[in-house]
């Protein structure tokens, strides 16, 4: 049987032109078409010619459209996006390709926040915000350097790759649980993007790349340091969270962690950026899995954050695992006169995005906002559920979708009772019952789609027959 990291790669782009109808490539796509088919057909070559693609004139304005297109903040130097669509892109990357090309350019220090973690009170994650002149010199760096590396990326690698998220990662735990492997190693790298040895990365880097400009270019960039508190540090490791090509570096660092696995000794592993499950077939497999794990990281300078890392047993009625932001657990199918009762694993939104999703309703209806239009906050809320849903609709998740359902109707019908300073009751007997509609609240009834074992999980809902749930 074929296993997961022994697939074929997946391309950055399309095969050919024939994939994408008779539209030709355009030519930025065109350009990393014949990268990723020269890295494919040699994997042992060394690029030595990348400087003047980074520098092309399709390529900045790519990445422009890129940057634009993320509508991030600014940076250390306040320049926002809107001030240099004012002084004139055409202008704004001439003068910056100039830079680039003379050896002038220096990039400045990132401006380093700290988001607060869905679901985790208390807990916040670093982020660091690059200058809108670094970010674009950035992403036209990855549009140049991700074909080289994508060709070398195993399958068993899913987070920030093209073609490849989220759901094809959940796709292969439920495969691999129902082909048995039921014992699972769960694990998150500690403090990933901070961590991770420059000196080391350079070395990976180097693997594929040999053309000095571009290698002196991305050295600055991880040099350049951030700013906390007025103060700028230039650590030794890190790939900053937040730039625009920190997830390609740290899936290139984190690929000599998937190729030196062998799977038959140690099982199938499933990678997300930092995050990664083993799934094996006995426990002495899962041990044995592990412990080769924290040496392999502990060879790339990493660590597992030991309080994610553990082994579950998948088994009806038994404690599950988190990934991905969905709670997995194996359970058992209720019982139909003459069909067979099933045994297979489900998943369904995890206790801290259903918290997340709470506290953002919550949000958006507190009572601070009462001087906003019912209107604007029904649009604001159906924005929200729209997009959570659209994720965690692939799973289990009927049971969770009522009870937000529920939830957002509570939350508007309290909101339109205090905006017109009644009770409780008035507000769900608008929402309830004398509005048809719910005042426009969208609904979320018939759009899970339960996944299945050997399928593709991109299949519409009530496809091939299936029962809407």
């Amino acid at each position: 049987m074929r296993d997961v990291c022994e697939e074929g790669s997946v391309s950055a782009v399309p095969a050919s032109p024939a994939a994408l109808g008779s539209a030709p490539l355009d030519p930025v796509r065109a350009l990393q078409h014949a990268l990723y088919r020269a890295a494919k057909a040699d994997p042992g070559r060394r690029f030595h010619a990348l400087w003047d693609k980074v520098l092309r004139r399709d390529v900045l304005w790519r990445a422009w459209a890129a940057v634009r297109r993320n509508n991030g903040a600014p940076g250390i130097d306040a320049t926002t996006l809107a001030d240099v669509g004012e002084y004139g892109v055409s202008r704004f990357l001439d003068e910056l390709a100039a830079e680039v090309k003379d050896g002038s350019y220096r990039p400045l220090a990132a401006r380093r926040v700290f988001m607060p973690k869905p679901g985790q009170p208390g807990e916040r994650r670093p982020l660091s915000i690059p200058p809108v002149r670094d970010r674009v010199v950035q992403a036209a760096l990855k549009i140049v350097l991700e074909p080289v590396f994508e060709a070398d990326f195993l399958p068993c690698s899913f987070g920030f790759r093209p073609r490849r998220g989220a759901h094809d990662a959940l796709q292969v735990v439920i495969d691999e649980a129902w082909r048995g492997r039921c014992w699972v190693v769960e694990t998150d790298i500690a403090n990933c993007f901070e961590a991770i040895p420059l000196d080391e990365l350079m070395c990976a880097v180097e693997e594929r790349v040999c053309d000095q400009s571009v290698l002196k270019l991305l050295r600055v960039m991880l040099r350049a340091g951030v700013m906390e508190d007025g103060q700028v540090r230039r650590p030794v490791t890190g790939t900053p969270q937040g730039g625009v090509i920190s997830p390609v570096l740290c899936n290139v660092y984190l690929h000599r962690l998937d190729r030196v696995r062998d799977v038959r000794e140690h099982g199938v592993l499933v990678r997300y950026a930092d995050d990664a499950l083993v799934m094996c077939r006995s426990r002495e497999q899962a041990e044995a899995a592990l412990k080769r794990l924290r040496g392999l990281l502990a060879d790339l300078g990493l660590e597992p954050r030991e309080a994610k890392t553990r082994i579950v047993h998948l088994r009806a009625g038994g404690e599950g695992f988190t990934f991905l932001g969905f709670h997995h657990q194996m359970v058992r199918s209720p019982a139909r006169p003459g069909k067979r009762q099933v045994t297979f694993l489900a998943r369904w939104p995890a206790g801290k995005a259903m918290q997340h999703a709470r506290d953002r309703l919550r949000e958006l209806t507190d009572r601070s906002r009462l001087r906003v239009p019912v209107e604007w906050v029904v649009q604001e809320m159906n924005l929200f559920l729209k997009g959570w849903a659209a994720y965690f609709r692939y799973g289990n998740s009927a049971r969770c979708f009522s009870q937000l359902q529920w939830y957002a109707g509570m939350r508007l019908g309290l909101f339109v009772a205090k905006r017109h300073r009644r009770g409780r009751g008035f507000g769900r007997w608008v929402v309830g019952v004398a509005s048809p509609d719910r005042l426009g609240l969208v609904s979320l009834d018939g759009t899970v789609v339960a996944p299945r074992p050997n399928r593709p999980w991109r299949g519409m809902p009530n496809a091939g027959g299936e029962r809407r749930r």
